[in-house]
């Protein structure tokens, strides 16, 4: 790793038949080797899944069943994306939910591919989180708060090329590759609750019962970190009338 302006990554991208990694099929990749003058190789590929597609999934992606039959199989598929792939740092929006899905299909299929380290990629939703400017991070949104012009459909090649550019933006501070994934090893103090009934809030404005709640569950490293760290601003804090309180240090 070296200047991050002067590197070689690789951005992918993959479509599935659900979100769980254990159980789900991949119907799409798409994966591109790119610096930051260039995209310098590209390919992305439908995949048979040789199982139906959930209209759920079909109502996010738009790929329908009768687009992957008889496209190539997975196994037919990712060595090259692991050919293009190299030793490469991967980026992407939530990459660990990709590098999951690619890693479990080729276990599942005894392939010789080699697999993607998690530890050393760049996850962009992370370096949203960092940012910190944009009111959501979605990638689409993401989009927009950079005004990066529209790639069409929310489809995996789509989805690259938008995700380059975004990572463009979101690490323009950092000048050495290092330097970000260094940062990305430590978690990450968010503004926003993401998800819930409370989502959109400051976590200041979250009631503490809920962020207990929240505590428990099966969040990512960021979310857990910062719902504790809030946790814990509120037992440190003062009551107000203590604070106002003159004589309250004596």
């Amino acid at each position: 790793m070296g200047l991050l302006r002067k590197d070689t990554f690789i951005c992918l991208d993959c479509e599935a038949t659900g979100l769980s990694v254990d159980e789900d099929e991949i119907i799409e990749i798409a994966i591109a080797r790119f610096t930051f003058d260039e995209v310098v190789e590209s390919f992305d590929s439908l995949v048979d899944p040789l199982r139906p597609i959930p209209a759920e999934s079909t109502n996010v992606h738009h790929i329908t069943d009768s687009m992957v039959v008889g496209k190539p199989k997975i196994e037919e598929v990712l060595p090259l994306v692991c050919k293009i792939a190299a030793k490469h740092i991967v980026v992407g929006h939530n990459i660990g939910f990709d590098l999951r899905m690619i890693n479990n299909a080729i276990r599942k299929r005894n392939l010789s591919c080699p697999i993607f380290d998690l530890e050393k990629s760049i996850d962009t939703l992370r370096l949203a989180r960092l940012y910190a400017e944009s009111p959501t991070n979605s990638l689409e949104d993401l989009r927009k708060h950079f005004n990066i012009e529209e790639e069409g459909a929310h489809r995996a090649m789509n989805d690259v090329v938008v995700n380059i550019k975004v990572f463009k933006y979101l690490s323009f501070n950092f000048k050495r590759t290092e330097d970000v994934t260094k940062r990305l090893r430590q978690p990450i103090l968010m503004k926003l609750m993401p998800l819930g009934k409370h989502k959109g809030r400051p976590f200041h404005e979250v009631p503490i019962d809920y962020l207990h709640w929240a505590s428990h569950q099966d969040f990512d490293e960021d979310l857990l970190f910062t719902i504790n760290e809030e946790r814990r601003r509120r037992r440190t804090q003062k009551p107000f009338s203590q604070m106002c309180n003159p004589f309250s240090g004596l």
